[in-house]
């Protein structure tokens, strides 16, 4: 399944399970390893975070907890590298087929390949043995969950990735009738009822017949469950929360969300870039551009590797924040920076689409017929129809106008 933009629907929203086991298990070189890699990854420190889950799965090889957060890093990781770790990349219409993706870097995709299989085979292995192991149901399908957001996400195999996750919903289902208080295995039941919720009727009753669940609401109840859990998931299901309040306009609540991650993981700039993201959504302009110009102060003091197209998106958002308070020139700095810079053709072509407006103000007809020229081509481009249609409406008005 896909988004608007990037084609990534079903994956984001099965997030990458990272983290501790629920259970205290025997080797606690390896127990503090997990706890130390879970939160240098949402502090942004994906490249420590890696070599930190590679040390855990030295330290105990049986551990699946480990292979599936070492898995799961390497998701976020190629995140950061096609610039796909916010909320932006993943709101829109929930479509239903495969697109085309760049491929990953080999070394990251054979590294995940290993990770993976290995934390299925262990989980598998210890339910052959004890059938009824709560944790070893719980880690399987926490497993089979991150296989099935790679095949989504990272290859763009929309219906194998939804395939892929059935095993996954089933495991943890059952983890919630064997252990009702786990309320940590809600993450992937939830997720799957609230997309099969967004789907068309007829594909809907396609997910029933080959065994999902739907609702809408039960589903963000799961959800919101896990992330009230202390599970090894809980901040998983927190950005699953975030994104899922952002599409259904709970934009108080995604903030509140937001305020207790930026608490939770201070290092983590992107945490500001999605509050003046969420705030400008909910149509808070000021508080918008206060909240991304204390990240922005961040970003410029921040020497680790930023996220691909990272300056272009924090200028944009700030761009459009000024453009909505009336403050045109700082606004068209900003969106300029934002056209100047390497980034995701969709942000290149909001910005455009923002000076595109700014030209008209100014009465430029001539600046804004290029500048919206260039949004409805760019946003063709990266699969960002709703922004291209908006600047072929603006230009067919002003066509009218002449």
């Amino acid at each position: 399944m896909r988004t608007r933009r990037h084609g990534v629907g079903l994956g984001i929203l099965v997030v990458a399970l990272l983290g501790v086991p629920w259970t205290v298990r025997a080797n606690l070189a390896s127990d503090a390893l997990r706890a130390r890699a879970t939160t240098e990854i949402y502090n942004l420190d994906d490249g420590q975070a890696l070599a930190t889950w590679r040390e855990a799965t030295v330290a105990d090889p049986g551990d699946a907890a480990a292979w599936r957060g070492l898995a799961g890093a390497i998701v976020a990781r190629i995140g950061m590298l096609r610039g796909t770790m916010t909320v932006d990349s993943y709101l829109g219409r929930i479509a239903t087929h495969d697109v085309s993706l760049p491929p990953p870097p080999p070394d990251l995709a054979r590294e995940f390949d290993t990770a993976i299989t290995r934390a299925v085979s262990i989980a598998r292995q210890t339910l052959a043995a004890r059938p009824r192991d709560v944790q070893a149901e719980y880690e399987l399908g926490a497993a089979l969950g991150i296989r099935a957001s790679y095949v989504a996400t990272v290859d763009g195999g929309m219906l194998a990735g939804f395939r892929a996750a059935r095993e996954a919903y089933d495991a943890h289902e059952r983890v919630l009738e064997w252990a009702p208080a786990r309320a940590d295995a809600g993450l992937t039941v939830g997720t799957y009822r609230y997309l099969v919720s967004s789907l068309s009727m007829p594909l809907r009753w396609m997910a029933y017949a080959v065994g999902f669940g739907g609702g809408r609401e039960r589903g963000i109840t799961l959800i919101e469950g896990a992330a009230a859990f202390h599970g090894d998931n809980r901040g998983d299901a927190a950005l699953a929360l975030l994104l899922i309040y952002n599409r259904e306009h709970r934009y108080d609540e995604a903030l509140r969300l937001l305020t207790d991650l930026r608490d939770r993981y201070p290092r983590n700039r992107l945490f500001w870039l999605e509050t003046g993201s969420t705030l400008l959504r909910a149509e808070r302009p000021a508080e918008a551009e206060r909240m991304l110009d204390a990240g922005m102060q961040m970003l410029a003091g921040d020497t680790r590797p930023r996220m691909f197209g990272e300056d272009a998106l924090w200028n944009y958002r700030r761009g459009s924040a000024r453009a909505a308070l009336g403050h045109r020139t700082d606004a068209r700095a900003d969106l300029e920076r934002a056209v100047a810079a390497r980034g995701r053709p969709w942000v290149e072509g909001r910005a455009h689409l923002e000076l595109g407006k700014l030209a008209l103000l100014d009465s430029d007809r001539v600046a804004a017929r290029a500048h919206l020229q260039a949004a409805a081509r760019l946003g063709d481009s990266d699969r960002d129809g709703a922004s291209a249609e908006r600047a072929r409406q603006m230009l067919e008005q002003d066509a009218r106008t002449r």
